[in-house]
């Protein structure tokens, strides 16, 4: 079968499909791919179920054909090693053609056009989170090259798809995600992926500033971390993996994820895929965005491009706030009413006539205490692991950041699935009560290392009480005490 370049065909890890196997037969089917999806609590890189995906021709030169020369966004980050994340409130933007954007790529230079007081050798550039369903508008069919209903979500096509087109370097500071799983498609390019469980939010340094509704960042450049600001990062257990093309990633709720390019130009294409949980997320959401407006807005109002992403367009008054905040929690009561209603008309239908506990906000609590359905595998799964030749699960890496051994700049083109190259199909588990201790007692190692430093340096900001106040785990707590005296 033809290929663009920078694209793969069915071929798997080892390079091969296996005489016994069909080479256009998927591995998984949408049924099966999709249970995988919803339980599995690590990520996981599918192979050889896009081979027949139209979108596996989405290269930079291909996309700015189609675009006809329409103008997008670029974000512009410098090459540097600093210890500090480049956050998207301290880059630089340019509006500009995907042409211009591959003409300053590939001649490294730039006579005139947007790009001309960018450096090549200094600056990268990153044409990112682009929803699929507002740059191409004006071509409506483009979005079925697109089928995230392989893996089972039925319908779901390129109209619920965000693109990132970046040069080498452009990345994404670590954050985690508060919606939903991630399920990313490499078109061109490789990108390197550094992961951290949820349970390592602790050793992150989570802050809401700057502010993206329903991204948590890290304090921490984790590819050149400052481990004496930081010094519990040591503590975290970094997964990495050098996705390429042909190959989806598929991220779990809640975990961390840096992201760097590292070729020329790649191209990807995500979708995030709703979970039960969401629906208090977005109570957990709106009391951040409520919070956090209201604070640095007092702090200083006429300066919101300081702590306010870029991405954020909506309107941030008091008022318009306090209104998300009574949809969301709205939106949340509708949703178990819903759900009762159809659990007891299933009970109904069924012939059942088992008493059911009535549904109220202390099972609403404990069900977010007890973790989502994607981060638990059930019995019967670990029995009968999913990974194999076409699903290799990311395992904690062995090696050093990249950044320690010469960065980005630098690369050996090295896939970091797990140890040795070895694909293990067990769950990662281990010294599982351990690290709860070292959670619970990370908080206080900060607190008391805070308090011996110098009185110059214990200054309390707004941004040292908004860590406090918007922590996830605090917005957990407030989001169900706020719902818990209100009956569905």
């Amino acid at each position: 079968m033809a290929t663009d370049p920078g694209t793969t065909t069915e071929t798997g890890p080892a390079g091969g499909t296996g005489e016994e196997e069909d080479e256009h037969v998927k591995p998984f089917t949408p049924e099966k791919a999709k249970e995988i999806i919803m339980s599995l609590q690590q990520p996981a890189v599918f192979y050889n179920m896009v081979f027949d995906w139209p979108a596996q021709h989405w290269t930079a030169k291909h996309l700015s054909e189609v675009l006809h020369g329409k103008q997008i966004r670029f974000r512009m980050g410098r090459k540097s090693t600093d210890t500090v994340p480049q956050f998207e409130t301290t880059c630089s933007y340019v509006e500009a053609t995907l042409e211009e954007f591959l003409t300053w790529n590939c001649d490294h230079s730039s006579i005139s056009g947007p790009f001309t007081d960018y450096d090549y050798d200094k600056f990268w550039a990153y044409a990112d989170y682009k929803y699929v369903v507002s740059l191409f508008e004006d071509r409506t069919d483009i979005f079925q090259d697109v089928l995230w209903s392989d893996f089972g979500f039925c319908g779901r096509n390129g109209r619920e798809s965000t693109l990132w087109i970046g040069s080498l370097g452009a990345h994404t500071p670590c954050h985690l995600d508060s919606y939903g799983c991630n399920l990313v498609f490499q078109v061109q390019g490789r990108k390197r992926w550094h992961l951290f469980p949820p349970e390592d939010t602790p050793f992150l340094y989570s802050t809401r500033i700057p502010y993206e509704e329903s991204s948590v960042f890290s304090k921490v450049n984790v590819v050149n971390p400052d481990l004496k600001r930081f010094p519990q990062f040591q503590k975290a257990r970094r997964h990495v993996v050098t996705l390429s093309p042909g190959q989806v990633l598929f991220v779990p709720r809640h975990w961390w994820h840096y992201v760097e390019s590292i070729d020329p130009v790649t191209v990807s294409i995500n979708s995030w895929i709703e979970l039960e949980e969401d629906h208090q997320a977005r109570v957990e959401e709106a009391i951040t965005r409520l919070l956090v407006c209201a604070l640095k807005t007092a702090e200083d109002p006429h300066n919101t491009g300081a702590w306010l992403n870029p991405t954020e367009v909506e309107e941030t008054s008091h008022e318009v706030n306090c209104c998300y905040l009574n949809r969301a929690v709205s939106a949340l009561f509708d949703h178990y009413r819903t759900s009762k209603t159809v659990e007891t008309q299933a009970l109904r239908t069924n012939g059942e006539y088992v008493k059911k506990e009535e549904l109220n906000m202390h099972s609403l609590m404990e069900a977010g205490q007890t973790g989502s359905p994607n981060l638990t595998l059930g019995t019967e799964q670990q029995t009968a692991s999913p990974f194999g030749p076409h699903l290799v699960p990311v395992l904690p890496s062995s090696e050093d950041p990249p950044s320690e051994r010469g960065g980005i700049f630098e690369n050996d083109g090295q896939d970091f699935v797990g140890r040795n190259g070895e694909h293990s199909g067990k769950l990662h588990c281990t010294k599982k009560q351990r690290r709860m201790s070292e959670q619970e007692n990370a908080a206080v190692e900060q607190i008391a290392s805070n308090s011996a430093k110098a009185p110059s340096q214990t200054y309390i900001s707004t941004d040292d009480l908004l860590d406090c106040l918007v922590n996830p785990q605090v917005t957990k707590i407030v989001a169900q005490l706020l719902i818990q005296g209100r009956s569905v």
